[in-house]
């Protein structure tokens, strides 16, 4: 079966992806709530106002390394002809630490200091708010991704 980036990293496909993948980032920022989620807010409202589009433009940079982290748990859903989205929410905590991954290899690149100093400031709790995520992630391959 094709993986997740030979049919979702390419035009037009991967701007609906980038998109729809804005949508969910922006619908998690907006749920969280308390201290945290303040923190959280706070912060991507920082990054968000670097410059405009900024979010977007991080977003598709990162999308080859995402679509190739959690690649092996679409397959697994596949292969035991599960609903790939049910399979990755089933998953949470693995699809949480793929992509923890990728973003920490990012983030130990990064120029940016306001971004690397936000980065380390949230990565000890990052794993459950992407943990949180994983379902409309889920979601999201299921709607782009071939059954």
């Amino acid at each position: 079966m094709p993986s997740l980036m030979e049919q979702l990293s390419k035009s037009p496909k991967r701007e609906s992806v980038v998109n729809d993948a804005c949508k969910v980032l922006d619908q998690e920022v907006s749920d969280k709530s308390g201290l945290s989620g303040l923190a959280i807010k706070g912060a991507y409202k920082l990054v968000d106002g670097i410059k405009p589009g900024f979010v977007r433009e991080v977003v598709d940079s990162l999308l080859d390394d995402f679509l190739t982290s959690i690649n092996p748990i679409y397959q697994e859903a596949l292969s035991q002809q599960l609903k790939a989205g049910t399979h990755i929410a089933a998953n949470a905590s693995r699809v949480a630490d793929a992509l923890l991954q990728v973003t920490d290899r990012k983030a130990e690149k990064a120029t940016r200091a306001v971004i690397k100093k936000t980065y380390e400031k949230l990565r000890p709790s990052a794993k459950k708010h992407v943990e949180s995520a994983v379902p409309r992630l889920g979601q999201l391959v299921e709607r782009h991704a071939a059954p």
